[in-house]
């Protein structure tokens, strides 16, 4: 048997990803042994047991001193069952056999523990034909094949057998879990069909040195309600169904999962089949998620012989085609069963979402309002805990494919159809009208949302931070426009100016943050800047128009840092925001021109706009009342006019305060309409 075996052995395939399911085979064969002693005997299955125990690096074996964190290097599986008798040692020394075969054996699963294990020794102890009871030893590897340690003796012992698995082989071994509890829950989920079946399961356990789990209370732990079996015929074969609810403590999805001869072969998400399915499920007796296991003579026949698949195809080219069935064929005679069997939570799932989403877009996201009648309802289906980030990038994406298909529309609606008659192609022409409609809605819901949480940000960044700092200069200024960039900057998109003064969003040419003699708009060539070391950044100036004779504006708009107060009134432009602001106007006026190079006549007499956005501390107070400016009615600020020449200025002074009080109450008109929570 030795080249068959090594033949055989690279011809097995077992995925890394599949670390366990040589252990699980084990298992499955102990239960084999049970069923068959218990048939013999007439004893219940009830009335046995399995031992799995797990081998640590740092025990060899020993239950003394195990820690969970020791790297796993075996596992021994004993049971009292039939053992290896004579008809059973026979069947193990022979590949392929059909001992077993009514069970859906295929007499490969000991290959697969010499592809995860370097070898396999059993000591088993059996009940032979004359009544004796006798033992049997020997060991099975890649290079001996099947050694037997001796002839069967007669033995005292009673009925067991153990079957040691040892010296786990990397990649399985890093694949593999590495707690009892998550290897008991795998050999639970694995053998769920034992446990479910009326003729029930031996008593099952997992042993870690001083842990033991017992799998019939984490059975019993896990089950939400009895599992229901119902059948369904899929053309002409028979399939049974299992339906299982498990505790929503639980972390596995809810899934289909195709067995074969009770072992778990193939599983798929639900998710990809039932849009309203969620993560977790509710019922009357609260959160679970759902299992249906899918049983048939069908699967039995066509599973490969390493149980890691089927020989089904995933779709056949027509129904039923050459009598096989496909896995499509089978989910779309299931799936209908699924969805009535969890109607009342998938009905639960549907209102829940629908509540959420009423929830999301009222407080948070009204730009998805007009379009969520033009969104299929199944696609609406959410699980009810997703966060905002995930639910926003969900609706997103629904969002793009309404666009998509108003897009796909919009190139075919100037023209009728073949045979469509004209009320037909008026009420097409309507539908999509309305859909235009409500998408630029959504825009329209997006730009106000997008202020409102502008203005979230900027109330955050003008108070002190968890380490008592104020906002540097450069954190507010690029919250209002881009540094370093001009209006002919992509990046310049995100300015939000309108927080400063809703006009200041119109204009022909920008630039932030920049020098002078940069700027097309301006003659001075100096190359003179603000002062970067006392005040690091400045807004330098646009121009507003590009028509025949414009009537042109300047604007400089000056940023300082949250309750800054070491100004000097009327020192310098260093010191004075007022005067550094009237200093960068003047400069601009020189040979003030449009962005094509067109000089601006009487450019001295064109009117000029300074903005300084700086808190009211002491001494900015001071620079105000050096240039006569007004206090304004609610005391966040003030303004005025310079008539010299050389300025022809109106001036206005805002507080971050007045700047966020005056923003908020200018947009407060739209929040209120987009229903937006306003403070």
């Amino acid at each position: 048997m030795r080249s068959l075996l090594q033949g055989r052995l690279r011809n097995t395939h077992l995925p890394a990803t599949k670390a366990m399911m040589p252990l699980y085979e084990a298992v499955v064969n102990s239960i084999h042994a049970i069923e068959e002693d218990a048939e013999r005997f007439g004893r219940p299955i009830t009335d046995y047991e399995v031992e799995v125990e797990i081998a640590r690096e740092s025990t060899l074996w020993s239950s003394d001193g195990r820690s969970s964190d020791d790297r796993i290097i075996g596992f021994s599986i004993k049971d009292n069952g039939a053992g290896f008798n004579d008809e059973n040692w026979s069947s193990f020394n022979t590949l392929d056999t059909l001992h077993k075969v009514n069970k859906g054996s295929r007499g490969i699963g000991r290959l697969m523990w010499l592809k995860a294990f370097r070898d396999v020794e059993v000591d088993s102890v059996f009940l032979a034909s004359d009544g004796i009871f006798m033992r049997r030893r020997f060991g099975f590897d890649p290079h001996t094949d099947v050694t037997a340690h001796g002839e069967p003796e007669e033995t005292k012992d009673q009925r067991q057998t153990v079957v040691k698995l040892n010296g786990f082989i990397k990649p399985y071994l890093d694949y593999a879990p590495k707690t009892a509890q998550s290897i008991s829950n795998g050999i639970l989920e694995h053998c769920l069909w034992y446990f479910v079946r009326a003729e029930g399961v031996p008593k099952i356990s997992v042993i870690d040195g001083d842990v033991v789990v017992d799998l019939f209370d984490l059975y019993d732990q896990h089950m939400h309600a009895s599992a229901r079996a119902e059948e369904v015929y899929i053309g002409d074969y028979s399939f049974e169904i299992t339906h299982v609810k498990f505790r929503a403590n639980v972390s596995k999805p809810n899934s289909l999962n195709y067995c074969a001869a009770g072992r778990l072969v193939k599983t798929e998400p639900l998710k990809n089949y039932i849009q309203s399915i969620t993560k977790t499920l509710v019922d009357a007796q609260g959160g679970y998620t759902y299992s249906a296991y899918l049983t048939s003579p069908y699967l039995n026949d066509r599973v490969v012989e390493q149980r890691v698949g089927f020989l089904i195809e995933d779709e056949n080219g027509g129904l039923f085609d050459g009598s096989e069935l496909s896995f499509r064929d089978i989910r779309n005679a299931v799936i209908p069963r699924i969805k009535e069997f969890l109607e009342e939570s998938l009905r639960q799932n549907i209102e829940d979402s629908a509540e959420r989403i009423e929830d999301f877009v009222t407080t948070r996201a009204p730009r998805y309002r007009s379009i969520l009648r033009h969104i299929d309802a199944e696609e609406l289906v959410i699980d009810p805990s997703i966060s905002d980030r995930d639910l926003d990038i969900l609706l997103h994406r629904q969002l793009y494919k309404v666009e998509e298909k108003i897009l796909e529309d919009g190139h075919n609606i100037l023209v009728p159809f073949n045979g469509e008659t004209e009320g037909d192609y008026r009420s097409r022409v309507e539908q999509y009208l309305q859909k235009v409609s409500d998408l630029k809605q959504s825009d329209l819901a997006n730009y106000v949302t997008h202020r409102k949480v502008i203005l979230e940000l900027l109330e955050a960044a003008i108070y002190k931070d968890s380490n008592g700092n104020f906002s540097r200069e450069d954190v507010l200024h690029d919250l209002i426009v881009p540094m370093q960039k001009t209006s002919d900057d992509y990046e310049f998109r995100r300015e939000n100016l309108w927080l400063i003064d809703e006009r200041l969003t119109f204009h022909d040419f920008l630039a932030s943050d920049l020098p002078l003699s940069s700027m097309m708009i301006t003659a001075d060539s100096s190359g003179k800047e603000p002062d970067v070391a006392s005040i690091r950044i400045f807004d330098t100036p646009f121009l507003v128009s590009e028509k025949k004779d414009p009537p042109a504006s300047l604007t400089i708009i000056e940023i300082k840092r949250p309750m800054r107060n070491n100004y000097i009134a009327g020192k310098d432009e260093k010191s004075d925001p007022i005067r550094q602001s009237l200093d960068y106007l003047a400069r601009l006026r020189r040979g003030a021109a449009t962005r094509r190079g067109r000089k601006i006549p009487n450019a001295d007499r064109i009117p000029g706009f300074i903005y300084i956005v700086a808190d009211l501390t002491d001494k900015m107070i001071e620079c105000c009342h050096l240039f006569n400016l007004t206090r304004t009615y609610d005391g966040l600020g003030y303004f005025g006019y310079h008539p010299n020449e050389a300025y022809n200025a109106y001036i206005q002074v805002i507080s971050f305060d007045g700047l966020l009080q005056g923003a908020k109450e200018r947009n407060r008109a739209f929040f209120d309409r987009l229903g937006l929570p306003a403070r």
